[in-house]
C-alpha cells in the first residue's frame, strides 16, 4: 500500500487541511498505517499534481489562511483500482520475539522489564481503542444506524482490539515463562 491510499480514505472519511490529516494520522490511521508530517505533506503535493485530490483555500480569522484537501474523481477511480489489486502476504518482522528466543542463551530474567514496558503500550493502546469504540460506535452518542464507512471503521477498530487482545495474553505468557525460567536459576 502507498501513503497516497491511506490519504485518500482519510480524505474520504473526513475532507481537511495537511495538519488535520497529519493529526488523523497521529491519532487513528496512523495505528496501521505511519507517515511522517513532512511525507504526508510532500505526497499531498504530488497528488494534487497527479490530479487526484483538490485543494481549496479557506480563509480564517487571526490566522493565515488554510489548504482543505478533498478527493477529485482521479483520486476515487485510483481508490477503486487500488481495492481490487490483491495484498501480497505480509512478512512478520518481530525482534522482540527474536529477543525472547535468544533469552535462552543468556538471562530471561534480563527481558522481564522490556516485556512489562510493551505490555504497558499493548494495554495503553486497548484502552485507548476501547475508549473510541464506546464514544464513536457504542455509546450513547454513537450513530442509531451507521452508514458504511462507520461500519467498516468499526470493522477495523474491532480487529485492532481484538489484536491488542491477543498481543497482551501471549505477553502475559511471555512473563510467565520468564519468571518461571528465572526461578529455577
Amino acid at each position: 500500500m502507498a501513503l497516497e491510499h491511506a490519504i485518500l480514505v482519510s480524505l474520504l472519511e473526513k475532507p481537511g487541511s495537511g495538519y488535520e490529516l497529519a493529526r488523523r494520522f497521529d491519532r487513528s490511521i496512523g495505528y496501521f498505517w505511519t507517515a511522517t508530517h513532512q511525507q504526508i505533506y510532500r505526497v499531498l503535493k504530488r497528488m494534487e499534481g497527479d490530479g487526484w485530490i483538490d485543494v481549496r483555500q479557506v480563509s480564517q480569522q487571526a490566522r493565515p489562511d488554510k489548504k482543505e484537501y478533498s478527493v477529485a474523481e482521479p483520486g476515487r477511480a485510483a481508490l477503486a483500482e487500488w481495492l481490487h489489486e490483491p495484498i501480497e502476504q505480509e512478512s512478520v518482522r518481530h525482534e522482540l520475539a527474536v529477543k525472547i528466543r535468544g533469552a535462552a542463551f543468556g538471562d530471561p530474567a534480563a527481558l522481564i522489564q522490556e516485556i512489562e514496558r510493551h505490555h504497558q503500550a499493548h494495554a495503553d493502546r486497548l484502552a485507548h481503542y476501547l475508549a473510541g469504540e464506546l464514544r464513536d460506535f457504542t455509546g450513547p452518542t454513537a450513530p442509531a444506524v451507521p452508514d458504511a464507512g462507520q461500519e467498516l471503521q468499526h470493522a477495523v477498530l474491532r480487529g485492532g482490539i481484538a489484536y491488542e487482545r491477543m498481543t497482551l495474553a501471549w505477553l502475559e505468557d511471555v512473563l510467565a515463562t520468564l519468571r518461571r525460567l528465572d526461578a529455577r536459576r
